[in-house]
């Protein structure tokens, strides 16, 4: 029977990390040719609800963009960038009884359930052509925020290095 409790945790504890992993989206325009590209600079800078999340962005962004050969221009640039933040509330509804598939566990007789609110923040990023005012890379991530800072502020390193992981984009496609 402890086994069974043991296998039990493992199970809901995978299941919970799989519903907090971050989601990462990223899109650009493919008949560009990223290689042109070699300096940024910011044209709109984040707002986020917690002012001392807009430098952390901000520096992540940068170092990204540093490691892929970029510089952090204070003029003229060939890319702007133009970050947003949102944050919104979702929840999960979760019984104890209401069974693991195949073990037969049922709530028959309609035991507790439990109401999870938590709290999800995006992080937007979008990368113009400074010459034709043109989005030419986007990205967004989206994580659970948690009340630890610490955490938040991790989140956000590893989330702006997965978005920023294929950039640049490989060369254009050939047109016919």
């Amino acid at each position: 029977m402890r086994i069974i409790n043991i296998i039990a945790l493992c199970a809901m504890l995978m299941i919970s990390t799989f519903a907090v992993a971050q989601d990462i989206k990223t899109d650009h325009d493919h008949a560009i040719d990223f290689a042109k590209y070699r300096t940024f600079k910011w044209i709109k800078e984040p707002n986020p609800e917690n002012p001392l999340m807009k430098q952390r962005i901000m520096e992540a962004v940068n170092a990204q963009l540093e490691a892929k050969g970029l510089t952090l221009a204070a003029g003229n640039a060939d890319l702007g960038i133009a970050a947003n933040t949102a944050t919104r509330q979702e929840q999960t509804l979760d019984s104890f009884y209401g069974g693991f598939p195949g073990w037969g566990w049922r709530r028959y007789w309609g035991g507790p359930v439990v109401v999870d609110t938590y709290e999800v923040g995006t992080l937007l990023v979008d990368l113009f052509d400074t010459q034709n005012k043109q989005v030419v890379w986007w990205a967004s991530a989206s994580d659970t925020v948690s009340d630890k800072p610490e955490t938040n502020s991790k989140n956000l390193d590893k989330a702006v290095e997965k978005m920023f992981k294929d950039f640049p984009p490989k060369s254009a496609r050939k047109t016919d």
